[in-house]
C-alpha cells in the first residue's frame, strides 16, 4: 500500500508503529508501505570479512559495521530526520531521502579512509536508488514494529536490500560524490563492554540468517519462522542474550584504543585518559547509582537482537534441546524448498553501542555472537545457496 501524502524526508517517521507479534506482521502484507522513490539505500560492507574474522578480528569488523550505522544516524539527527537502519555484523544498510545522500557518502567515504588506515579492512560503499530498484523490478516495502514499549524496528520485505547490497559489493561507489570537510561524526559510539554470557548456565547464543528461497511468497515462511521462534524460544524478551548480571565493564587499554581508532581514526591521548577512567568508574556508577541501575535495565530493553531485511537475522539464547527442536523445524522448510538458513552456536555474545543520552531512552545496542556469529552463519548459508 503506498502512503504517497507523506512528507517523503517524513515518510519513516510517520509510519504507523504496529504493536502485533512479528509473526502476524509478516502475514500482513497490506500493512508494508513502498518505500518513496526518491529515497536512496545506502550500503556499507567489509570486503574479506571471513578472513578477519579467522584472524581474529571479529570486534574491530563490529565495531566498523557499528560506525557505518552511527555515521549516518548523527547525520540524520541533526537534520531530525527518521531512518531505518539495519546492522549485519559486518556490515549495515540504511535507508535516507535525498537530503542526506551526499552527506551520507561522504561520510561513509571518511569512514572508509579511518577503517583502512586503521585496521587495514576494505570497506566497500555506495548506493542505489529506490527509482532504479523498482525499474529492475525488485521490490521494497517497509512497516514499524514495536518489540517493547521503549524499541521498535523498521521491518521489510521484498528483495530490494538485496539487490542493493549485492550490486554495491560488485561494483562499490558508483556515484561520484566529493569528500566534504566536516569531521566524520561516530559520537556516542562505545565499546565498553566484555564478551556476554547468556543469562543462565546452561544456555548458548545462536546467530541465525533466513531468506526465502523457491517460489512462494516470502511473507508466508517468514512469519512461520518467527513463530517457530516464538514458540520454541519464548518471547523476545526471554531469548535476549543480554542481562543486567552478565554485563562486565572492559576498562583494558587495547579495548580503549579499539574504540577510540575506531571513533576517531587515530590516537587521541585525552580521549584514552578520559575514557580509562570513565570504565574504570563506571563500575561504581552501574552498581551503587540508582541511574545506573535504571540504564543498564534500559539496555537490555533497547538492544537490537533481530534485524528483518528481507531476510531474517536474528542472535537469540537458549539451550541446546530448543536449538534441536529449532534446527529441525528449518530443516523441515529447508527441505521443502521454502527457505535457506545459515546458523552459528557461540558460548558468548559482543556488544557495541550507540549511546546519545544515557538519561533518557536515546540509546541502541547491535548484537552480534562472539567470534563472528551472523559472520559465520552467513558462510554456511552461501554454501547452500552455492549448492
Amino acid at each position: 500500500m503506498n502512503i504517497t501524502h507523506l512528507n517523503t524526508e517524513n515518510f519513516y517517521l510517520e509510519l504507523p508503529i504496529h504493536t502485533r507479534r512479528l509473526s502476524k506482521l509478516m502475514s500482513s502484507n497490506s500493512l508494508f508501505h513502498d518505500v518513496p522513490e526518491d529515497w536512496h539505500i545506502l550500503v556499507a560492507d567489509i570486503k574479506n570479512s571471513t578472513r578477519a574474522v579467522k584472524d581474529g578480528k571479529h570486534q574491530q569488523v563490529n565495531l566498523v559495521a557499528t560506525g557505518s550505522v552511527i555515521a549516518i544516524l548523527n547525520l540524520a539527527a541533526a537534520r531530525k530526520i527518521n531512518i531505518p537502519f539495519f546492522f549485519g555484523g559486518d556490515g549495515a544498510t540504511m535507508l535516507v531521502p535525498p537530503a542526506l545522500l551526499s552527506s551520507g557518502i561522504s561520510a561513509l567515504k571518511k569512514h572508509k579512509i579511518n577503517t583502512f588506515k586503521n585496521f587495514n579492512f576494505e570497506l566497500k560503499i555506495g548506493h542505489v536508488s529506490l527509482e532504479d530498484v523498482y525499474k529492475k523490478g525488485m521490490h521494497l516495502k517497509i512497516a514499524r514494529a514495536r518489540i517493547n514499549p521503549v524499541f521498535n524496528i523498521p521491518v521489510v520485505l521484498g528483495n530490494g536490500l538485496e539487490y542493493a547490497e549485492t550490486l554495491v559489493k560488485n561494483f562499490p561507489e558508483q556515484v561520484v560524490v566529493p569528500v566534504d570537510n566536516l569531521p566524520l561524526n561516530l559520537d556516542g559510539m562505545e565499546c565498553k563492554w566484555n564478551r556476554i554470557k547468556p543469562p543462565k548456565e546452561n544456555q548458548e547464543v545462536i546467530s541465525l540468517i533466513v531468506c526465502n528461497h523457491g517460489e512462494e511468497e516470502p511473507s508466508k515462511s517468514f512469519s512461520q519462522v518467527l513463530k517457530a521462534i516464538d514458540d520454541i524460544y519464548g518471547s523476545p524478551r526471554s531469548r535476549k542474550p543480554i542481562s543486567v548480571k552478565r554485563l562486565k565493564l572492559n576498562a583494558k587499554l587495547g579495548q580503549i584504543n579499539l574504540e577510540m581508532r575506531s571513533k576517531l581514526g587515530k590516537f587521541n591521548g585525552f580521549y584514552f585518559v578520559k575514557n580509562w577512567l570513565r570504565n574504570n568508574l563506571g563500575k561504581l556508577y552501574f552498581n551503587f547509582s540508582d541511574s545506573g541501575k535504571i540504564y543498564l535495565e534500559k539496555l537490555v530493553e533497547l538492544t537490537d537482537t533481530i534485524t528483518i531485511d528481507g531476510r531474517i537475522n536474528t542472535v537469540i539464547t537458549g539451550n541446546a534441546d530448543q536449538r534441536s527442536s529449532l534446527v529441525s523445524f528449518l530443516d523441515h522448510l529447508e527441505k521443502a524448498g521454502k527457505i535457506k538458513y545459515g546458523l552459528q552456536v557461540s558460548g558468548e555474545s559482543v556488544m557495541s553501542c550507540y549511546v546519545k543520552d544515557m538519561a533518557t531512552n536515546d540509546h541502541i545496542h547491535f548484537v552480534d555472537g562472539a567470534d563472528g556469529g551472523y559472520t559465520k552463519a552467513a558462510n554456511n548459508l552461501k554454501e547452500k545457496l552455492s549448492l
